[in-house]
Order: C-alpha cells, then structure tokens, then sequence
C-alpha cells in the first residue's frame, strides 16, 4: 500500500453530510470552537476547505469579530502567484488546531509594492505573521533559461525582508522552493552551476543559511513536493491558465503544512506521543503469545516493520517529545517485554508513564495527561485498532489520533506524515524535556512518601537561578513565550525581535528563571516582564511551566519581583489575568499571592494590586543564584 500524501490519509474521511453540518454551525451554534474544530479534523477536499472557510467567517462576524474558545491570528499572505485559491484553505485547515484565522492578502504579483510600500494593506493590518509565498517564478534569476544565479535571487529576497521588517516586528515565513522536473543536461544538471536544478538548489541552501540566528521560520515547499514527486506537484498548464504555482489537488496539503506551523507558533503542537502496544510495538498479543511468541525483531519482514516503529518513537524521545503507553494488559505482562525482551528497543526508562490495564482508552489517556501535568490537547495516540481510534476520538476529540492503515510498515510514514510534532527550532531544552517529566514523576513518588509538604520540598534540594534576558537565553524565552498556555497570565505572544527589544527597555524589567533540583535540571520554567505604566509597575508577561506547580517557585519569583520593583522606586505592583479556554488554573493566581482584587472588566479579565511597602518577602525552600547580563552585551 502506497501513501498517497494528497489526501491526507492520516486523517478520518470527511462526514458525508459535511455541508449540511457547516450549515447548522451557521445557524447558532452554542459551542461553535468545537463544532468548527470538529469538521476541520477530517480529510476534507479544496473545495470543502473552502466552504469550511465560509462558514468560519460567518461565525466570527455572528461573534463579533472572534470565535470564542479559539485562537485569534491573523496572516499576511504575499505571493506571485494567485493566492484566491489556497487561501481559504489556510484558514480552515487552521481550525484543525484551534486557530480562528484571518488572512490579508496583497494584490496579485504585487511583491515588492507590498514588502516596501507605505500604504501596504498587508502590513497596515497588523498581522501576527506574514508569509512570502514566491515560487520559483518569483525569482527572475532562477527562471528557465535566465542567466542569474542563487545570489542574486537571496539578494531579492533579503531586500523584501528588509523592507519588511522596517514596518513589520512580527515574524516573517519564508519558503524553500519546490525544483521543476525538467531537465536541461540530464543527470549533470545537479552539478552544473548554470542549471536551473542547481540554481534552486542553491538557493535553498542559502535561505536557510541566511535564517541562521533570525526570528524568521520555514516552510518547506520543496520537502513537500519531493515527497509527492515534482511531476505531481507541477502543472504548467495550471501555471499558465490560472497562475497557481502547484497543482490545484495539493492545496488542502499546502495549506495543512501552513497550518501546523502556524500552529507551532502559538504553542499548539503536541508534546506527548502514547503508544498502544499489541500489534502497535510488536506483532500479536502478549497475553496470548507468551514472551517468545510475539513478532519482533531482525529477519522477519514483520518483525523489522515494529522494530521501525520503536526507532521512531526513540528518534521522537531524543528531540524531546514525550512518551507513554496504554496498553489493555495486566501490568506485569505488559512490562515484561519492555524489561526482557532481547529485541525491544523501547524500554522501561524510555516510557514516563505507563498505563497497562483493562480500562479503556481514553481513561487512560486522561490519567496520562494528569500524571504528567499537560493538557489533553498535547497528545498523540497511535493505535493499530480502529474501534480503539474511534473511541479515544468520540470521547476526546482534542487527543490526535492518526489513522495509519493495516501495514505496519507504513505506521511510522503515517504518523510522521500528521505533523503532530511541528518544530520552529530544536533547543537543548527541548531535547532534555522528555527527561525532565520522567523525573518529575519520579518527584511526585518522594511527595506521596513524604510526611508534610515542607519535608518534601526540604528533601527535593532546589536551586532556582534568577536572571535578566539575555542574548544565550532569548530563543528559548522566545519559545516558552509563543507555547505556554496553561500557566500563562496574559498569554502575550513576542517574536525574537521584540524580546530583543524588551531586553533593552529600560522602563521594563526582565526574569528568566531557572530550577535544578535533586533529581535534575529543569532548564528554564518561568518568564516575566514588568512594565512602568506611569506610577506603577505592571506585570506584561508571567508564564511558567505546569512541572514545578506546588514547590513555591511562584513565590520566590513573586520576591524576586517585588525586590527588584521597590529598587527601581515603585512602591505598587499591577497583575492583570485574561482568561482563555486553557489558562484557568491561574485565574486565583494573583489572589493566591497577596493581590488585591482591583477590578473585574468584560469577559472576566480581572486586574490586581500588591502594596510593595507592606510586602513582607516569605521564605522559600530554595537556595537563589542571581545573574547579570554580561558587560560585553550591554555595551552592543
């Protein structure tokens, strides 16, 4: 069996009755996020795409401009190409991740007049993000038979990021670019210079070379259209008559691949893959088969095919992605091939949690998401059982849950396919998260055997290091800023670019802090920025991670704060919570801590006030090392 990208197989068919189903949202929907969520998780063709996008439209202006329980974003789209046609399917396929989308596009071919005019539509709508979707025919130097080179064509580009960015703070999208099939040398095309096959190629290289340190971020046209072949990906006819630079039936896959980055950009990619285990990381049932029963291993065909599935899975562990199993299975047998069988690649160690029992699925997949402290939105659950896939999706339509076919040899092609795991970029921190919930865990069984909470976080050994932004810190600040959610006050979002600014801001002030404990480093776990707002101090930005809740790291940040505060001469301390669909567990945070209630505005936005003359720093149970920025940044 083949896997036909252009459908998206990863995904469930569309309902058959998918238009009378945007109909009824249309009529008054009273959860409409779900709804429009819902219609969006399925495989759905250009032109339902394009009626999905219709009814999402009608929704935001029957809500008054926002789609309540959805992310608001909005995108500018400048291409030389038609973009009429992929456009409405950005915005739908943005509704599969939560993403109520709005996006402005610039006039037809109308590059440079949109990068570097005054009175840009584009930029005057003050997107979250712009994407430059030029094809190759955007380029002259990299046209067929032009005698221009990548330079000159990188050269282009940096002057439309260039005009750009002298209105525009946001985050720039560039794209690679997909490489015509023809040939004019044969297989010396790709090393002779002067072919347009080694001219994109160049450029390629170079774009990415040029993103080096730049806030900006890929998208991959020419990973998509290598993996669909570039005979598929181009149609000159199509090109010709109607000016689309691919062929019509890859836009839902265009648009599916804008879409996850997108949502990558606002913290929505998932962080957990759970893994089924009969049929799924080996071949049979281990109840039934019995230890040297089951399939797995090197010389058989079938054997290699789950060995490939655990290798993903590891590959997954290592750039950091969590991993945990549900299995149905008593425990203890369950775990036995983990511990004992001499093919296993996946072991013990490697799971952070593991649920083997006769529950379903789906309570399961609760109790994981809660042992590890994330939402039910950050996983992924890969099955090889459809009535097991099925019931996870109608009882928790937020977990994903690819499709993957019967072939086992296909289930890794399948669940890389769904982009479940998007990455913006690849951290040390990232690497070293799957780790750190492993540990966290381990944290949680010292608290259950511990005889008071205070002997408990006596025992853990913490050192919290407190410091201003930094240039060493700032993609990670980045990062935790555009993907915190549930401890996030404001949930304001910064490109690098502006935390570069907030940096050097001398009417705000910056933490990056820092735990490590007896069990490990956590990295980085909290970001905040305060702000002089004319006689007092305002709290822009307070986020932390769910992993260190109930160890008083709130508290000594809040010290932390207040000390810093009261030696700038502010005697009076603002914290303002806006609530969102995922941040509830702080609405008592500021309460919590000593705030007094200010005001309640619309939408249940609640602002406070902490008097910094009586403040009296508690003690934490934790040694505190603070940092500075070194001498030679501050000077840059």
């Amino acid at each position: 069996m083949n896997l036909d990208l252009s459908i998206m197989p990863w995904l469930p068919a569309a309902p058959a009755d998918f238009r009378a189903r945007c109909a009824a949202v249309e009529q008054g929907d009273p959860s409409p996020a779900a709804s429009l969520r819902a219609l969006a998780e399925s495989a759905l063709s250009d032109s339902q795409l394009a009626r999905l996008a219709k009814t999402i439209g009608l929704v935001r202006t029957a809500n008054g401009g926002a789609i309540p329980g959805m992310t608001p974003f909005k995108l500018g789209l400048i291409s030389n190409a038609t973009t009429k046609l992929f456009a409405p399917a950005i915005v739908a396929s943005a509704a599969r991740y939560g993403i109520d989308l709005q996006v402005i596009e610039a006039e037809y071919n109308q590059v440079m007049q949109a990068a570097t005019g005054g009175d840009s539509k584009v930029v005057s709508s003050k997107p979250n993000a712009i994407l430059l979707a030029l094809d190759h025919n955007g380029y002259e130097d990299l046209q067929s038979g032009s005698r221009g080179d990548a330079n000159s064509a990188i050269a282009y580009l940096n002057a439309l990021r260039a005009g750009l960015r002298d209105q525009f703070k946001g985050t720039l999208i560039l794209q690679t670019l997909a490489t015509p099939p023809e040939t004019l040398f044969g297989s010396a095309d790709v090393r002779l210079g002067q072919s347009q096959r080694a001219r994109i190629g160049r450029f390629n290289h170079l774009l990415v070379e040029a993103l080096d340190g730049s806030p900006d971020v890929v998208l991959d046209v020419e990973a998509i259209s290598q993996a669909i072949g570039g005979q598929n990906w181009f149609d000159p006819a199509q090109w010709h008559i109607a000016k689309l630079p691919f062929a019509q039936r890859y836009v839902p896959l265009y648009a599916e691949h804008c879409a996850r980055l997108l949502a990558a950009m606002v913290g929505k990619s998932r962080k957990c893959l759970v893994l089924d285990c009969d049929n799924t990381l080996w071949g049979g049932v281990i109840g039934d088969d019995g230890l040297d029963g089951i399939v797995l291993g090197n010389g058989s065909a079938v054997g290699e095919a789950f060995l490939a599935i655990q290798r993903m899975a590891l590959d997954l562990r290592e750039r950091g992605i969590i991993l945990a199993v549900s299995s149905k299975n008593e425990d203890r047998i369950a775990r036995e091939v983990f511990q004992k069988h001499p093919e296993m690649l996946l072991r013990e160690e490697h799971i952070a949690v593991f649920q083997a029992n006769w529950n379903d699925k789906a309570t399961n997949l609760e109790a994981i998401a809660k042992a590890l402290n994330i939402g039910i939105d950050s996983l992924v659950f890969l099955d090889d059982n459809p009535a097991e896939r099925r019931q996870v999706r109608q009882a928790l339509p937020l977990v994903a849950v690819p499709e993957i076919g019967d072939d086992p040899a296909l289930y890794p092609r399948f669940m890389l396919a769904g982009g479940y795991f998007e990455a913006l970029a690849f951290l040390d921190a990232d690497r070293q998260r799957a780790e750190q919930y492993q540990a966290n865990a381990k944290r949680a069984a010292l608290q259950t055997g511990a005889r008071d909470l205070a002997s408990y976080l006596k025992s853990l050994d913490m050192r919290m290091t407190v410091g201003p932004f930094d240039k060493a810190g700032r993609s990670r600040i980045t990062q935790l800023i555009n993907k915190s959610n549930q401890f996030n006050l404001t949930t304001k979002r910064y490109t690098e670019a502006e935390i570069e600014q907030v940096g050097v801001d001398d009417s705000a002030l910056t933490f990056q802090i820092r735990l490590a404990d007896a069990f490990g480093d956590n990295g980085m776990i909290s970001v905040i920025i305060v702000r002089k707002q004319d006689d007092d101090w305002a709290i822009d930005t307070w986020l932390m991670s769910c992993r260190v809740l109930g160890r008083s790291v709130e508290r000594a940040a809040l010290n932390e704060i207040a000390a810093a505060v009261t030696q700038r001469g502010g005697t009076r301390l603002i914290g303002t919570y806006r609530p969102t669909d995922r941040n509830e567990m702080v609405a008592d945070h500021y309460r919590k801590l000593g705030f007094d209630l200010v005001e309640t505005r619309d939408g249940g936005t609640t602002v406070w006030s902490l008097d910094l003359d009586q403040y009296e720093a508690p003690a934490v149970p934790m040694d505190i090392l603070r940092t500075r920025v070194p001498d030679a940044e501050v000077a840059a």
